[in-house]
């Protein structure tokens, strides 16, 4: 029975998401929190979960295939893209085992009369797979898009930027689970003390060096226990994110002693590496337009003994989407301020499983205005000779380099000193986007 419940979770989300109102990972972690699973029936189900949500349009083309095109209710088309999934994608799995789970699922979800069917479109699947495996393989090579399971107007788009070796390496990042980073929090510890710590506590880690930050600050986690339950994570000894969000922090060059904002803070990654940065010797405005999310900041810079933040929240026009401002309305001018926009997030899709079949190509116009609206925005509080940093972790032109092109050509008095972008294909972290400018 223990085998099963993973399976009927998954199911049960895979539902669920079929409605729209919450992502999937939200859903995962809502049905996992109250299952009684072992850690290894914790993974399975994860990975069923994630696992189809990716190669959702590859697993539909193949039973497509194999039921003459015939549509199936979404319930149905879910037991059979789980079964598919362990069948070509999870080597653990054994195949038989495969078949008769997705059977039994067929069955416990409504379905007794289609258990048939389920059972005969599997097993034919296991008698040709090899040829199945083949056409795979032919299918991600002639058509990218169906083959790896992404909107075909988004690999279009990086085909004609990056070409197509550079694409597939792309679409194969994000098919990819992500990985665990971990910051190191000086501010409470050092590396050597947090990796005598995690040796007590079962944490295996390996070094992640990156040119964008100092050594022995960044860990990448290859197996833990549940990250909330260690005693070093509850006592603020490190903090869990992408070594690609340093990068902003990093090139912003903050000194202690200076007033800096965070006009996007939420949840408070960037804003305590920043107060790290500075050994909690400056001035930080942390602001958000959403309150619950700034509420996030405050909890992490309490776990982290972060001391110099003060959370201040935006306020939205009624009128338009463009945010006008801080409230209540300041005068401080800041030292620096660092914008770290909303975007389309195309950097992160690994980490965003539902993003690829969310997203659409008039909502990275959308963003762009808002971009520069809030480029406008941390303009009017700096001060002479400040420095601005936009950051994004998108991959689209249109939200980097042509916003700073564009706030450039309204904004004399900036002038723009650098700009990076991290490629996970080429860095091998999640992709963002940092451009310096400085107010002369």
């Amino acid at each position: 029975m223990s085998g099963q419940k993973p399976r009927e979770i998954a199911a049960r989300v895979l539902q669920q998401r079929q409605t729209g109102e919450a992502f999937t990972e939200t859903l995962l972690e809502r049905a996992l929190a109250g299952a009684d699973l072992s850690a290894a029936d914790r993974g399975l189900c994860q990975e069923l979960v994630y696992g189809v949500v990716r190669w959702q349009a590859t697993l539909d083309w193949l039973i497509a295939r194999k039921t003459q095109g015939r549509t199936q209710k979404a319930g149905l088309q879910n037991v059979l893209r789980l079964g598919l999934y362990q069948i070509f994608w999870l080597d653990r799995v054994p195949d038989h085992a495969a078949v008769h789970e997705s059977v039994e699922l067929a069955r416990r979800n409504g379905f007794g009369p289609q258990a048939g069917f389920v059972n005969a479109v599997l097993r034919a699947c296991v008698r040709e797979a090899e040829s199945i495996r083949k056409s795979l393989a032919e299918l991600r090579s002639a058509q990218p898009a169906l083959g790896c399971s992404h909107p075909a107007w988004l690999v279009e788009r990086w085909q004609a930027r990056w070409g197509t070796e550079q694409t597939r390496r792309l679409l194969e990042w994000n098919n990819t689970p992500p990985k665990t980073f971990a910051r190191v929090n000086t501010l409470k510890t050092d590396a050597a003390q947090l990796l005598e710590l995690w040796r007590d506590e079962g944490v295996e880690y390996d070094f992640f060096p990156r040119p964008w930050y100092g050594e022995n600050l960044v860990f990448e986690l290859k197996s833990h226990p549940p990250l909330a339950r260690l005693p070093s994570f509850r006592q603020g000894f490190f903090y869990v994110q992408d070594p690609s969000t340093l990068l902003a922090v990093g090139e912003l060059n903050a000194q202690p002693g200076e007033a800096i904002l965070d006009l996007c803070a939420a949840p408070g990654g960037k804003t305590t590496y920043l107060a790290q940065l500075v050994k909690n010797e400056a001035r930080i405005v942390a602001a958000d337009v959403s309150s619950d999310r700034l509420k996030l900041v405050q909890e992490n810079c309490a776990r982290l003994g972060v001391t110099c933040v003060f959370a201040q929240p935006e306020i939205r026009n009624p009128k338009s989407e463009i945010r006008p401002g801080l409230t209540p309305p300041g005068h401080e001018q800041f030292d620096r301020v660092l914008v770290d926009a909303p975007c389309s997030n195309t950097g992160v899709m690994r980490r965003r499983v539902d993003l690829r079949w969310r997203l659409q190509a008039e909502e990275i116009d959308r963003l762009r205005a808002t971009q520069l609206a809030l480029l406008g925005q941390a303009a009017n509080r700096l001060r002479t000779g400040g420095t601005l940093v936009y950051s994004t972790c998108s991959l689209e032109t249109e939200e980097n380099g042509e916003v700073v092109q564009g706030f450039l050509q309204t904004h004399r008095g900036f002038t723009l000193e650098r700009e990076k972008a991290l490629r996970p294909f080429v860095e091998g972290v999640d992709g963002a986007y940092v451009a310096v400018l400085r107010r002369s």
